[in-house]
């Protein structure tokens, strides 16, 4: 046999394996992760629910208290909430890293446990719902990803697309929880 004969038939048997693999699991993992899932709720709203006004730019824009469950053994967890429904696409309204993997919850309005990266208000930490007024209700995601890394060693208020960068190949899984707000 010639030498490419070898590797195409090695390059069939690769993808054979590969085919057989995904089969078995249902579905192929996601991009650095895998396909194990863990829940995060809050106790202010449920998923799909309305966001109480007190976590919103018409409030006291508070984070809410988020609770998880279920997450494999994390070294580190990343917070990232965002708008895909904003006017100019998809809005950061939190980045938090380096969360210690000793946690299971944060509290409503926590500021102080792991790093704060800047949002797309400009600032670093929470920013609350707070869509344009008469503009309907928008979609506000809460992704928790628990990592294999302790830190992400970046620097208070990193921007998000660096957060996301050092995650690449951590992540053990993501939890996701959505919740909507409209301004009248």
């Amino acid at each position: 046999m010639s030498t490419q004969t070898i590797s195409r038939l090695f390059r069939q048997l690769v993808l054979i394996i590969i085919g057989a693999a995904i089969c078995a699991c249902g579905s192929a993992p996601p991009e650095g992760g895998s396909t194990m899932t863990f829940t995060l709720t809050s106790a202010s709203f449920s998923e799909g629910a309305m966001i109480p006004r007190q976590h919103t730019c018409d409030g006291a824009d508070r984070s809410p208290p988020l609770r998880w469950e279920g997450a494999p053994p994390a070294a580190s967890y990343v917070l990232i909430m965002d708008d895909p429904d904003a006017p100019g696409g998809t809005f950061t309204h939190w980045v938090l890293y380096d969360i210690p993997g000793t946690r299971t919850e944060l509290a409503e309005g926590e500021q102080d446990t792991g790093l704060a990266g800047g949002n797309d208000f400009g600032r670093r930490g929470y920013g609350g719902p707070c869509p344009p007024r008469g503009r309907g209700a928008h979609r506000y995601f809460f992704r928790l990803s628990a990592l294999d890394i302790p830190s992400l060693n970046l620097p208070a208020g990193a921007a998000r697309r660096d957060v996301e960068a050092a995650m690449r190949g951590h992540v053990l899984a993501t939890a996701t929880l959505m919740g909507r707000y409209e301004r009248r």
